[in-house]
């Protein structure tokens, strides 16, 4: 479902932890977080994302064990704080880091 503009949806997980989704205007999930114990803590990993998701060199790209690509972005301090999905072909990968760079800086928060 088309939105108007990207999001990050902020939620609790099934373990309790406060995790969030980058979802780009098409409504496509393009980043995942790792839990967090607070929603706060959940919410400046956003603002890290914000930041970082602007530098190229943050995005480690990477190849599973098997064969699919993916994406982890790592904040300043070496610390992931988001990741992909799994891509068949490094191409749709490098088009997922390129939504990303775009959508992260512009995305709205919204808790779920």
């Amino acid at each position: 479902m088309a939105m108007k503009h990207p999001k990050f949806e902020v939620f609790k997980g099934k373990n309790g932890k406060a995790y969030f989704r980058l979802k780009a205007r098409s409504g496509e999930v393009i980043l995942a977080s790792q839990g967090y114990q607070s929603p706060s803590g959940c919410r400046r990993a956003i603002a890290s994302v914000q930041a970082n998701a602007q530098v190229a060199e943050q995005f480690q790209e990477n190849v599973a064990k098997n064969g699919k690509h993916y994406f982890v972005l790592i904040a300043k301090n070496k610390q992931p704080i988001g990741k992909s999905e799994m891509f068949s072909a490094k191409p749709s990968m490098k088009k997922s880091i390129k939504a990303v760079m775009s959508n992260a800086p512009v995305a709205i928060v919204e808790s779920v």
